[in-house]
């Protein structure tokens, strides 16, 4: 009886996200919490933004807060402006760089310029010694000494990024590692994801793709357009063919692309014949007979418009219908799906279940 139980509370924990926020109708802050609603504040909020496993607000008298599925931590009465990932938050005052590690806050430099936060890192700029870092896996690790005028990367993802050093020669930060791609005096795009990224390479006029800290060709020439997820990239080579790259394999996902073309986090999307297409399980599965207009994607999970005005799913190879009311509005939390309706009620759907407000 004990080992049934235990094995009811993780599923519980599991099948929940611990965070996912609204506003009800009274004004009060409240998230569903592992299959129920918790309420955070009484009196309302003035701002929040949140991820899959963070969440952070000012209250209703200004108080910087952050929830992480817990309770609510006060880290600052000042006046700040932060900006959060899935799983980092950092903020500035005056011109000192914070952020937590655990419960404690911590600071990363007293001279920060820019800076940028993703999922896995937190890239910033120390004005004093015109550094570029990367707050990293709970370290922080100089990238470079800028000697001109300090510019942020451009291509920039969860745990990695690329940039050109000093003497004009093209990395990509991956995962604490730096990888060098060569020099040359044509611009890179270099397209990064979740341990993975891949670029059209002008010097062997191949299409190369970054993993596991290896430079390696996939295509032995150039490739229309290519975009990159967690540990795969999908791209559209020169007869028009969509293709993916996971695991060292190359797969045809269509032989008639539209050129309508998703990817976040774990899933890709795509038109084919007005109708839209994942790949899941190893094969291609369809997910619905259309192009949805409006929709949100992240992780394993795709909300959308349906076409009678109503919201669905997809997740893990099913389709379902959430709600035929029209104006909702949703957002993704982990693989949850929070639904606003025009009435201030609120659906929750998580794994084919859903809670109501």
């Amino acid at each position: 009886m004990k080992v049934i139980l235990c094995f009811l509370v993780i599923l519980n924990s599991i099948c929940f996200t611990q965070i996912a926020p609204f506003v009800d109708i009274n004004g009060q802050f409240k998230t569903f919490y592992k299959g129920s609603i918790r309420t955070l504040e009484l009196q309302g909020i003035q701002s929040f933004q949140a991820g899959d496993d963070l969440l952070q607000y000012m209250d209703i008298r200004g108080n910087f807060k952050i929830y992480d599925g817990e309770s609510p931590q006060l880290i600052t009465i000042q006046l700040v402006n932060p900006v959060s990932s899935d799983n980092l938050v950092a903020w500035t005052i005056a011109q000192n760089l914070y952020t937590l590690e655990g419960k404690e806050k911590i600071i990363l430099t007293n001279n920060c310029g820019e800076y940028i936060v993703k999922d896995s890192l937190i890239l910033f700029q120390d004005t004093r010694f015109k550094t570029l870092n990367v707050y990293y896996n709970g370290e922080i690790q100089q990238i470079m000494q800028q000697f001109s005028s300090m510019v942020m990367p451009n291509h920039i993802s969860e745990n990695c990024f690329a940039f050109k050093d000093n003497g004009e020669i093209y990395k990509v930060f991956m995962a604490g590692k730096i990888i060098e791609i060569g020099n040359t005096p044509q611009d890179i795009q270099i397209e990064c994801g979740t341990d993975i990224a891949c670029f059209n390479d002008p010097i062997n006029r191949t299409f190369a793709v970054i993993e596991n800290g290896v430079v390696m060709d996939v295509e032995s020439q150039y490739v229309k357009k290519y975009k990159t997820g967690t540990g795969f990239i999908v791209y559209e080579d020169m007869n028009g063919n969509l293709m993916m790259y996971k695991n060292n394999e190359k797969v045809t996902l269509s032989n008639f692309y539209s050129g309508f073309l998703e990817i976040k986090d774990n899933t890709v999307v795509w038109g084919e014949n007005n109708q839209l297409y994942t790949w899941f399980n190893h094969q291609k599965t369809r997910v619905c007979t259309y192009i949805p207009t409006e929709f949100e994607l992240k992780n394993n999970t795709f909300a959308f418009k349906n076409n009678l005005g109503g919201i669905s799913v997809y997740q893990f190879g099913t389709t379902n219908l959430v709600t035929n009311q029209l104006e909702g509005k949703f957002k993704i939390y982990q693989d949850n799906v929070l639904i606003e309706l025009f009435n201030k009620r609120f659906l929750f759907y998580s794994k084919g279940k859903t809670i109501e407000n």
